[in-house]
């Protein structure tokens, strides 16, 4: 493998494969709300990219035993898990859930990881206060979703906060010792592989510790959906991800190189309902190119 993987990762730290679980919380998003915007970004769905997470109604422990038995099959005996809040903002919402949500997700002796995906803006006092706390139990990431550096995409994608909150909410999660994961999509309407290059340049000009690469796709029921875009070919794809493993630090744990929508309610790229085809174009790509992790990195400083 020529980049640090997280399954790789994983199994380093805790000498077994580490399944996670995808849970949801009952909050919105300020992107949603009203209180930054409504309807949230452009290519967001209806569950708030929480296609895969359990039901938001159900009782905490419940999803939790619902996520163990989608996976216990194939984890064998003493699986580990990764508590994941995927859906909308995570912590957006009543503290007090918040802490009764994360605490018994991360108090599960299963669970080695707590990981919340939230937004930059969604970070107040108390939410790194509770976080921090709960970091002194067991390893906690926070997941943000930048998207792009862009700030003329980040407005057409309604992302609704700009560059320097980012930078604010990395400094800040960092301060207190939490992990950072930054996600980034590939294929926003009007950006080139440059315009990737430069999003994943500031990503890593900050204090980060993983990266999620994401392929932009259309869901039925988006606002994206309305609009004439033109998703990605795949061979693009597989050029475009492949190309940016490159220009990331060897430091940094690259989380994901895809992402699949729900196949009910995908619209394109239809291609990208296959993910382990994907997968394996990406992993041939970059056996037959040869590339590593971080060799371009000296690019950046000649710029």
């Amino acid at each position: 493998m020529s980049y640090r993987d997280l399954n790789s990762f994983l199994k380093s730290q805790y000498g077994t494969k580490v399944y996670k679980i995808a849970l949801s919380t009952p909050f919105s998003c300020p992107n949603r709300d009203g209180t930054v915007g409504v309807g949230g970004c452009l290519f967001c769905s209806a569950s708030g990219s929480g296609n895969f997470a359990s039901d938001p109604a159900l009782p905490i422990e419940e999803q939790i035993r619902w996520g163990k038995e989608r996976v216990r099959k194939k984890a064998g005996e003493n699986p580990r898990f990764i508590a994941y809040f995927q859906s909308f903002s995570s912590t957006w919402g009543s503290i007090d859930i918040q802490r009764k949500l994360f605490s018994a997700a991360i108090e599960d002796p299963e669970v080695v990881i707590l990981s919340v995906a939230t937004r930059p803006d969604c970070l107040s006092e108390e939410v790194l206060s509770l976080l921090g706390e709960l970091n002194q139990k067991k390893p906690v990431w926070v997941e943000l979703g930048l998207q792009t550096a862009n700030e003329k995409t980040a407005r057409y994608i309604r992302r609704g906060y700009e560059n320097s909150v980012f930078t604010k909410a990395v400094e800040r999660l960092r301060r207190i010792g939490l992990s950072v994961i930054v996600h980034l999509i590939l294929g926003l309407p009007e950006e080139s592989h440059e315009d990737e290059i430069a999003s994943l340049r500031f990503t890593v000009s900050h204090d980060v510790q993983g990266i999620k690469f994401h392929l932009l796709h259309v869901l039925r029921g988006t606002d994206l959906a309305k609009t004439d875009y033109r998703a990605l070919e795949m061979e693009e794809y597989v050029f475009r991800v492949t190309d940016l493993i490159r220009y990331v630090p060897e430091s940094i744990i690259i989380h994901r190189l895809t992402g699949d929508g729900d196949k009910k309610e995908l619209i394109a790229p239809l291609w990208s309902g296959d993910k382990k085809r994907v997968l394996n174009a990406i992993s041939k790509r970059i056996r037959e190119s040869g590339l590593r992790q971080g060799e371009a990195l000296k690019e950046f400083s000649k710029n």
